[in-house]
């Protein structure tokens, strides 16, 4: 039976005529899937379903999702990011012995009262050092030296916004969902998802409103075991402080990307 598929010029030319033609008419289609971004059943017999390519470096995922979620499309993600999330999807661990555990990206959301404002906020800690691309990260934890390098700002208390944005740089939300954080593709090429969310994070509504309202988020990033899970803004808030005394806190200032 025909599926009630939406596939995208951009995902039909990275797929194919032929597979999208299949797609189409239900041969490759699945009946019912996990929305990729509500992470909620869906049927693509019976309600209007995107297809969604997440490409890497060296591999491609389909993925669908609810066509009110998100439109076809294709996302540009990392390499190491598609293999986790196909890993997760799959049940497979890696297959190296030994191999470094792969550090993920976490990120709280909060308020932050900057001058007597209140502003949308990210916080990213990573769960382990990272290393700089292309070593085995016995140099140390580089962090916070690569955001510098991307134009994170180094602060040393939490008492003013960066000033200006991040060129190329984004904060994607969707109907109240956190989705990803994007920054500018190699060679001025389409943004890519330097955090995406594996199930989209709900934010506040004072959160969404405070980020309509300034059509910018304030990003902070800090190494790992400076910041930790914070379960109140004020704790958060300390949190950061000691991290900025320490000299351990880069921000950056984003657009908003959606609402």
């Amino acid at each position: 039976m025909p599926r009630m598929l939406d596939v995208s010029e951009d995902v039909r030319a990275e797929i194919g005529d032929e597979e999208a033609d299949r797609l189409l008419a239900g041969e490759n289609a699945p009946g019912s899937y996990d929305c990729t971004s509500c992470r909620t059943p869906g049927d693509s017999e019976q309600e209007r379903t995107s297809t969604v390519l997440f490409v890497g470096e060296e591999t491609a995922v389909l993925a669908f999702a609810h066509a009110t979620c998100i439109p076809s499309q294709v996302v540009q993600v990392a390499e190491d990011q598609l293999q986790g999330a196909v890993r997760s999807i799959t049940g497979e661990e890696p297959a190296a012995p030994g191999a470094p555990k792969q550090a993920v990206l976490g990120i709280t959301s909060g308020l932050v009262l900057i001058d007597g404002e209140l502003h949308p906020a990210l916080v990213v800690e990573p769960t382990a050092p990272i290393a700089r691309p292309g070593t085995t990260g016995n140099g140390g934890d580089d962090f916070l030296p690569l955001l510098i390098e991307q134009g994170f700002v180094p602060i040393s208390e939490v008492s003013a916004r960066p000033a200006g944005q991040l060129p190329g740089w984004s904060v994607l939300v969707a109907m109240g969902q956190l989705h990803a954080v994007l920054q500018p593709g190699t060679g001025g090429g389409s943004p890519v998802a330097w955090w995406q969310a594996h199930q989209p994070l709900q934010v506040t509504e004072g959160w969404r409103a405070a980020a309509n309202k300034s059509n910018t988020v304030l990003v902070f990033a800090a190494p790992v075991g400076s910041i930790g899970q914070q379960p109140r803004e004020d704790l958060l808030r300390d949190a950061l402080e000691r991290a900025a005394a320490g000299g351990r806190l880069v921000a950056a200032t984003m657009p908003l990307a959606g609402t």
